[in-house]
């Protein structure tokens, strides 16, 4: 049994390890910068903005006569604020201003962009033997009313428009809801020709190639698609080096995944489209096709779509499509991560305070788990009573390992006693504290939250190394109320500096998760004196 505490706490050590490599990948995410929407706008030439553009089966475009003026125009919303460049009509910029850039920052988080040479955009148009994006000249440059909108009341439409050659009316219109990150996209074509017009719509999204810093980088940036057949998978930008992405489905969408934020675009689910990819000087791009669509001589016909670029909200996200919710990734353990995170956010609902609601969901947790922590303890109490009977049996049978391991079986089963029962208990809470780690990974709502003091955001590690030093002492007083001792040397030397390893490792963790299991320990050293005084009354020697 001693060589059983050790080694889960071996085990215990290298999943904290592992949990490590989980957190540090996103401290490799770019760091904001002043936008270059205008230098985009100045230095980007045809031939560079028709590289992006995905391949029509058939192009018939005329070369467009005239063009407007090439500008970017900014959007104002509660919630956003966004900038479009007038060619191709393409979001350059978004900024999330519910949600600070860095931690008591009164700038927000921009979230599209360009930034240390990095380029992060959304990008759609109109394909197909007519489309005006298959122009061999250059995407259309659109024209709109005004250079700045702002949000007044529940709904803002961004109407652009641009008529090819051949008169061709085309109104690309961005729509914008209160309180909302997700923008409507709606193509009206208005063939006003004696000739039948056939467009196919593109939407994509492009973003610089981002691979590992380092061997610790673990957590996922990077693409992700769904399909009618397969709800979510990744494809990172190492998949796109390998291959390009080329599938066929109904509805489906495609995203690009980061720490806490997502974006992605959603088309129509009633139509056939086709998922795609592209790596291309160092740019990764995913997007869908639609079907084409003709428009008679005379008529008019609108395309829609629907783009997404904010927080990973689940609740907004399965909104919008029943499978995009998946992009918030807890990984195996879905399902417990997310009882958790509604727990907690109900918790907050009531206390007001993230750090709180995590003490209140340890403690849920900690009742919860009671028999079987009972179990753990009465079960370690009673292998310490037997171990003198134990040593008995190893001078009796010296060196002989098969009849010292027959007896000492044949003791447990005389005695009642399960010499993994004391370990099992500690393996099932292992998943709870696993899932939690990933509702501190996935989940908006812990970033940035605070507790008390100093604990400031919950999603960062402690700033003055408090919660590690008291988890550290709390382990460490976990060891030396236990009721069994190790005898042999080196496990011994192990035991003592496993509360320093620990606390060293919990270091880098967010301070959230070191609260929780700070406060796990405290309820455990509790319940571990009730019990053993409850043992002790019943004339069990518990504590030596």
């Amino acid at each position: 049994m001693e060589s059983q505490r050790t080694f889960l706490f071996i085990g215990l050590l290298l999943v904290s390890f592992l949990l490590f490599q989980e957190w540090t990948q996103e401290q490799n995410q770019p760091q904001t910068g002043t936008s270059a929407a205008a230098h985009q706008v100045a230095n980007s030439t045809p031939t560079e903005d028709q590289t992006d553009v995905p391949a029509s089966s058939q192009s018939d475009v005329p070369v467009v006569a005239t063009q407007a003026t090439r500008s970017v125009i900014s959007i104002t919303t509660d919630v956003l604020a966004v900038k479009v460049d007038t060619k191709g009509g393409d979001i350059v910029e978004a900024k999330l201003l519910q949600h600070a850039e860095t931690h008591g920052s009164d700038q927000p988080y921009l979230l599209l962009g360009e930034f240390d040479a990095k380029q992060y955009i959304s990008q759609s148009g109109l394909i197909g033997l007519n489309g005006p994006d298959a122009n061999k000249s250059g995407r259309p440059v659109y024209k709109s009313t005004q250079t700045h909108y702002e949000l007044a009341g529940d709904t803002l439409r961004v109407p652009l428009t641009f008529t090819d050659e051949k008169g061709v009316q085309y109104t690309k219109t961005y729509i914008f809801n209160a309180g909302k990150y997700d923008v409507g996209l709606e193509y009206h074509v208005n063939n006003t020709t004696a000739d039948p017009v056939q467009v196919q719509l593109y939407t994509q999204i492009k973003r610089t190639r981002q691979d590992k810093g380092s061997m610790v980088d673990q957590t996922y940036l990077g693409a992700a698609y769904g399909t009618a057949e397969e709800p979510y998978e990744k494809y990172s930008f190492s998949d796109m080096a390998e291959a390009n992405l080329n599938k066929n489905t109904q509805g489906g969408y495609v995203a690009f995944l980061q720490h806490y934020f997502v974006s992605a675009w959603v088309p129509d689910q009633q139509t056939n489209n086709t998922v795609y990819t592209t790596l291309r000087n160092g740019n990764g791009i995913i997007g869908m096709k639609s079907e084409p669509t003709n428009v008679q001589a005379n008529t008019a016909a609108t395309i829609t779509a629907t783009y997404y670029m904010g927080p990973k909200d689940t609740e907004a996200l399965e909104a919008i499509q029943e499978d995009l919710d998946l992009t918030v990734d807890y990984g195996w353990l879905w399902f417990i991560s997310q009882p958790l995170l509604t727990l907690l956010k109900f918790l907050y609902g009531i206390l007001g305070n993230w750090g709180l609601a995590i003490i209140a969901i340890t403690l849920i947790v900690k009742t919860a788990l009671y028999p079987l922590t009972k179990a753990q303890y009465t079960s370690m109490a009673k292998m310490r009573m037997l171990q003198p009977k134990m040593q008995a049996l190893k001078e009796r049978y010296g060196d002989d390992r098969q009849k010292f391991g027959q007896a000492m079986m044949e003791m447990y089963r005389k005695e009642k006693v399960n010499p993994m029962g004391g370990c099992f208990p500690l393996l099932l809470q292992m998943p709870i504290f696993l899932a939690l780690f990933y509702v501190f990974l996935e989940s908006t709502e812990l970033r940035h939250a605070e507790f008390v003091l100093w604990l400031t955001d919950l999603s960062a590690m402690d700033p003055y190394y408090v919660l590690p030093v008291l988890f550290g002492a709390s382990m460490f007083l976990t060891q030396k109320l236990q009721p069994m001792t190790v005898t042999d040397p080196m496990q011994q030397k192990m035991m003592t500096y496993m509360p320093v390893v620990f606390s060293i490792f919990f270091i880098w963790f967010p301070s959230g998760l070191v609260l929780y299991w700070l406060v796990s320990n405290l309820i455990s050293i509790a319940q571990m004196l009730i019990i053993y005084r409850g043992m002790e009354k019943k004339g069990m020697k518990v504590r030596g």
